[in-house]
């Protein structure tokens, strides 16, 4: 069974923690962070999470003429996968982000309206393992970086398929296990010395910083990963790695 599956415990940093306990400890990493959580990603990732989201968007493809297009991106407080889905989509595309963190999304509004993108942007507060969204309303559902942090990840990707219509696509872009020889001991290095530190610099707190790292290190690898999006019902299931492995881009539609 995929850690990610254990009934009652994971890990939050070094701690362990009942699964119940775990979506109250990840909402106090994201308060703690929101307004400096996109410097953060810039500094940690040394600007390759804004390539990586690009696959994302290119892959979901959004048409580009005045066809309606609905996509709901869970997990997006911030709005970057949303603002990118504006630019590459047609006036007909409109996102709804989903972020059960407040302040998060607080700031993703703040950014819409700097962009002028407030009318097809909008900002829901709401848990991926109970999306506030009808049956079959998304013709893309994505979530990036953020389905590590849902307690129940069977529970979120069975939303994902729910909210999807026949024909929709699923997209998650997720950190996941370095193939390269080298590079992993290299990352290994990176992630538990240097990020911790980046936040203690840059957000003032370095824990919530060893708990997003401790968290990749506990997700399920791909092939395991891939295995729970099918057993949500989707099909033509797939996932490539990214930048050596350090991310997979995971898809499936619903058919």
């Amino acid at each position: 069974m995929p850690e990610a599956q254990q009934p009652r415990e994971s890990h939050f940093g070094f701690r362990s923690v009942a699964l119940e306990d775990k979506q109250a400890l990840v909402d106090d990493v994201f308060h703690a962070v929101a307004r400096r959580y996109d410097l953060m990603n810039d500094l940690m990732s040394a600007g390759l999470h804004r390539a990586w989201k690009d696959v994302l968007v290119n892959t979901v493809d959004p048409p580009r003429g005045d066809a309606p297009f609905a996509h709901l991106d869970v997990a997006g407080g911030t709005g970057d996968i949303a603002f990118r889905m504006m630019e590459a989509g047609g006036p007909g595309c409109r996102t709804t982000v989903i972020d059960i963190n407040a302040d998060m999304l607080q700031v993703g509004r703040e950014r819409a309206a700097k962009l002028g993108l407030d009318e097809r942007v909008s900002f829901v507060e709401g848990n991926a393992e109970a999306l506030p969204e009808r049956d079959r309303c998304a013709d893309a559902y994505t979530i990036a970086f953020g389905i590590r942090n849902v307690p129940r990840i069977e529970q979120a990707l069975a939303e994902a398929y729910r909210v999807l219509r026949p024909g929709g696509r699923f997209a998650c872009l997720e950190f996941s296990s370095v193939d390269v020889p080298g590079l992993d001991r290299l990352y290994d290095l990176y992630s538990f010395n240097v990020v911790p530190a980046l936040g203690r610099a840059v957000a003032g707190d370095a824990e919530p910083y060893r708990y997003l790292v401790e968290s990749i290190r506990r997700f399920p690898k791909p092939e395991p990963f891939a295995d729970m999006i099918r057993a949500a019902g989707f099909r033509r299931v797939s996932w490539q790695p990214l930048t050596g492995g350090i991310v997979a881009l995971h898809t499936g539609w619903r058919l």
